[in-house]
């Protein structure tokens, strides 16, 4: 008898922030593994927005986290961009600069948002519930 293994399933995080700091900061708070039920997450970091657009347009991306404090394009004004062009938009998550921010962040469309400085647990909590709320059901 033959023994399959099961294929190295894994979820595609794209980090947008035009800060280095930032990127390294969301993806060490996240690391490989958020939830028991999820499978290990990729994490693919993007400085630009043309990039960001590029690789979300391309597709197999299953979470798209923003800074809405990048430069020259904020997250939120490029989650709304992504909201109203692309046909199959993977959850957004906003990084948003305070927490009365929030308004614009919904007016952004995004599905969640995270204010700075970021706290790894409420980062690693939100991004679970996009993903565990966007998994196929069985």
């Amino acid at each position: 008898m033959t023994e399959t293994t099961a294929p190295d399933v894994s979820l595609r995080v794209l980090v947008y922030s035009s800060q280095a700091a930032t990127r390294g900061r969301v993806i060490s708070a996240l690391g490989t593994r958020t939830h028991p039920d999820l499978p290990r997450l990729d994490h693919l970091e993007v400085a630009t927005a043309a990039a960001a657009i590029s690789h979300l347009d391309a597709g197999g991306i299953d979470l798209a986290i923003l800074d809405g404090e990048a430069t020259p394009t904020g997250g939120m004004g490029l989650a709304k961009q992504l909201r109203d062009e692309l046909e199959h938009c993977p959850p957004i998550l906003v990084l948003i600069g305070r927490a009365d921010d929030r308004w614009l962040a919904d007016w952004s469309r995004a599905d969640a948002s995270v204010a700075h400085p970021i706290d790894p647990l409420t980062l690693r909590d939100t991004v679970n519930d996009l993903l565990l709320r966007a998994a196929p059901r069985a």
